[in-house]
């Protein structure tokens, strides 16, 4: 059941992605382009997302499991550090580069568009590296001290 129901919520986000316009790079560019021909239309569907989770997210936080029984696990940190940073700066300047980011990058491997999958394959190789910079990390800390990564 855990995995049917993900398989349709991945479903439907990625055919909410595709019908708000997400999965266009150009479309994502044009939005990203303040200066030029900006589309605000993007605007309105993030702001949308957010309608729709603030208060989904207001109630599981006075849950202890989900629905369907399973543990509801939500990050324990909310200050701003410089990994948040970087990852937020590297996560920009991808999505301004290519118009497109993780979510609408899966979504748009189904449609047979090559450039969705060097996307998703220099995302892939992108984790890959941080799960082998991590762990590097890891091996070389003292005990005791916090992980840099």
């Amino acid at each position: 059941m855990n995995r049917l129901s993900a398989f349709i919520a991945g479903l439907v986000f990625g055919l909410g992605l595709m019908l708000a316009g997400m999965t266009n790079p150009a479309k994502v560019l044009a939005f990203l382009d303040l200066a030029g021909a900006w589309d605000p239309s993007l605007a309105l569907v993030m702001g949308g997302a957010i309608a729709v989770a603030l208060p989904v997210f207001t109630l599981v936080r006075k849950r202890p499991v989900s629905l369907l029984g399973r543990p509801i696990q939500l990050p324990p940190r909310r200050d701003p550090d410089r990994r948040l940073m970087g990852g937020s700066l590297l996560f920009g300047v991808g999505w301004g580069i290519a118009g497109i980011c993780p979510g609408p990058a899966i979504a748009l491997l189904l449609t047979g568009h090559w450039q969705a999958w060097v996307f998703a394959m220099a995302m892939v190789v992108g984790m890959l590296l941080y799960g082998l910079l991590a762990r590097r990390q890891l091996s070389l800390r003292k005990p005791g001290q916090e992980s840099p990564l």
